[in-house]
């Protein structure tokens, strides 16, 4: 049976060892996320077990292992974060989004992620929300960033 990753796998025509990461990013900005399926079809083509695969995928934070929502919203939680109130902002996030840590809500709409660091801690606090950045936030402009993204979508209030 061959793989839907095959056109992915061209792009690595040497399928080595060190292409590893590279794949998985490729795999994860298509699909969204890295199911387990994928995970044994980039296994066999490298030649890598399952296991060595989910070691090096599990070990950054950006990869996923489920769908995410239409608003992926990651909350840095490093040192600087967790000074500046990053423990405030998880719960009042969990309230706005109606989700916990590492879960989607049901219509699909949020998702809530908690990343050890984004390297950007002279701008602490900070949410990334599908790649864009919202720095030294407060509960106030968390709040109106949630509003502002349900108004956009206009239907879950």
């Amino acid at each position: 049976m061959e793989s839907d990753l095959e056109h992915i796998f061209e792009k690595f025509p040497n399928g080595r060892r060190e292409d590893l990461i590279p794949i998985l990013q490729t795999v994860q900005d298509e699909k969204g996320f890295l199911s387990e399926q994928v995970i044994k079809d980039v296994g066999k083509y490298l030649d890598i077990s399952i296991n060595k695969i989910y070691g090096v995928a599990t070990f950054y934070d950006n990869f996923r292992f489920g769908p995410v929502g239409k608003y992926h919203f990651r909350l840095c939680h490093g040192t600087a974060c967790h000074v500046a109130g990053a423990s405030t902002l998880l719960r009042e996030l969990e309230k706005l989004l109606k989700v916990g840590t590492g879960e989607t809500d049901q219509h699909g709409l949020f998702s809530l992620e908690v990343v050890s660091c984004v390297g950007a801690c002279g701008l602490a606090p900070l949410v990334e929300v599908n790649d864009e950045y919202y720095t030294n936030i407060s509960l106030d402009s968390l709040k109106e960033l949630v509003k502002s993204i349900r108004e956009k979508e206009n239907n879950i209030l």
